[in-house]
């Protein structure tokens, strides 16, 4: 795996305890350049690869492939993000690998999906946010388009493969069989637009951004004070009742 998803993904089953091999080309993985990178460090590669042994491997070499095969025949689970095709033209496919290993758990994390047209693109989250509509939801009425703070298609990516895992592995001691799972930036950007969803199919039109209101409850946000910025959340009524109560304001 490479930059964010995926390594993501491994790191969260190292902390978990599970004993993972990071696997890298001989230029390294791209988050080591990054801005702030001292060599072959960086606080971006540290930051979603700690607890991981390395190795480097040219898989455009066949020995290189040769040893992938040996280790994925003593390996639970196989990560890995690549664009939909790569691990293919390598031999390193899931139908290939679970022939000699049917237990093996193999996990994909792309762009778009494996199948489909847009599956040979691909993948940053900015650009994912921008497909999956979260940049129009966010930001203030009125203003450019804005991307969610944190790289959330990335991570949403990278959480979901690790949910697919682990239902995996319980399904793989019940029957002895792994499973091939394919995830997407995609797939996570709509699966987490949980209240947008809600409010097209509740007939109140397209979404829009709402700065930091919520779009089923208010007050939901930040409110400006004499003194600063607090966060008021009002989720439900209990709730609103207690503010009102509180703020010495009238209930009518």
């Amino acid at each position: 795996t490479q930059v964010m998803a995926g390594p993501y993904c491994a790191m969260l089953l190292a902390d978990m305890g599970a004993r993972v091999i990071k696997v890298e080309p001989p230029r390294g993985d791209a988050t080591r350049h990054m801005a702030g990178g001292t060599g072959t460090e960086s606080a971006a590669f540290n930051a979603v690869n700690r607890g991981k042994l390395g190795v480097v491997l040219d898989l455009a070499n066949d020995e290189a492939r040769a040893a992938v095969r040996r280790l994925a025949a003593t390996a639970d689970i196989l990560v890995e993000n690549f664009r939909p095709g790569v691990m293919d033209r390598f031999g390193l496919d899931y139908r290939t690998l679970a022939q000699a290993h049917p237990g093996l758990i193999y996990a994909s994390i792309s762009g778009y999906g494996q199948t489909g047209p847009w599956a040979a693109k691909g993948g940053f989250d900015l650009v994912a946010q921008g497909v999956t509509g979260i940049m129009s939801v966010t930001g203030e009425p009125g203003r450019p388009p804005v991307k969610a703070g944190i790289p959330v298609t990335d991570l949403g990516a990278g959480l979901f493969a690790l949910a697919g895992i682990l239902a995996a592995l319980y399904h793989r001691d019940r029957t002895g069989r792994g499973q091939h799972i394919d995830t997407s930036l995609g797939d996570a950007g709509l699966a987490l637009s949980v209240w947008e969803a809600t409010e097209y199919f509740g007939g109140r039109g397209i979404p829009g951004p709402l700065g930091s209101a919520h779009r089923m409850s208010a007050p939901y946000q930040a409110v400006r004070c004499g003194d600063g910025y607090i966060t008021l959340g009002a989720a439900n009524q209990r709730t609103f009742e207690e503010i009102i109560r509180s703020s010495g304001m009238s209930e009518e």
